[in-house]
């Protein structure tokens, strides 16, 4: 069966994985830009960054990805649902080039992209979301995108297979927590660290029970 990862996802010293305070001018809210620096400086970022640590982490991010799963709060700011013409983020091609399946309490038509990506709405469950976007990947693994909750939600459920995180060394002190409600998760994965010079830390736990 195909896997459930995350991939790259960063979180602060003190565990948040966005900022306060979100909008359409502040995807992060309050954190800006500071919990991705270190993978805006790669060179899978841009041509001519980094090709050091961060930069063999963060080529893993499409190996092998059929689908991907995220929230309503990644696709969009508070309050896109009432905005017909948003299609998220990422201009006219986004960087998926998959199926994508939106979770949200308000689903929408599918909206097709350039570049093979196509956004799907809907209202599932973790493991029924799952189910679909496997189904879509046709044997590949599923990206679990985020945000935050969306994460914990699915670590939660006990369906993430592989976790990559960045520690970022800051302190946010508000937003969205990852970890709130998984004390002992760590029992059921192989937990290995890599330090990188440019200061983050990258955590991969990769499950060990079923």
């Amino acid at each position: 069966m195909s896997r459930a990862r995350v991939h790259s996802f960063s979180i602060s010293l003190d565990g948040f994985g966005t900022g306060e305070g979100l909008s359409q001018d502040a995807p992060f809210g309050h954190a800006g830009q500071r919990l991705h620096e270190w993978m805006i400086a790669t060179r899978w970022w841009e041509p001519g960054g980094s090709s050091g640590v961060d930069d063999a982490f963060a080529q893993q991010h499409g190996v092998d990805i059929g689908a991907e799963i995220m929230g309503a709060g990644k696709f969009g700011y508070p309050g896109w649902h009432e905005d017909p013409g948003w299609k998220g983020w990422w201009g006219p091609n986004p960087p998926f080039h998959t199926p994508v399946f939106v979770l949200t309490h308000r689903p929408r038509p599918s909206i097709e992209m350039e570049g093979d990506t196509t956004f799907h709405f809907i209202d599932a469950s973790p493991a029924e979301a799952l189910e679909t976007a496997r189904q879509a990947a046709e044997g590949q693994d599923v990206r679990i995108g985020g945000g935050p909750t969306m994460v914990r939600d699915f670590l939660a459920a006990g369906l993430i297979d592989h976790l990559h995180l960045v520690v970022v060394p800051i302190l946010l002190g508000r937003g969205v927590r990852l970890w709130e409600g998984l004390e002992g998760l760590e029992e059921d994965y192989q937990v290995e660290a890599t330090s990188s010079p440019t200061g983050v830390t990258h955590l991969t736990f990769t499950r060990t029970s079923s």
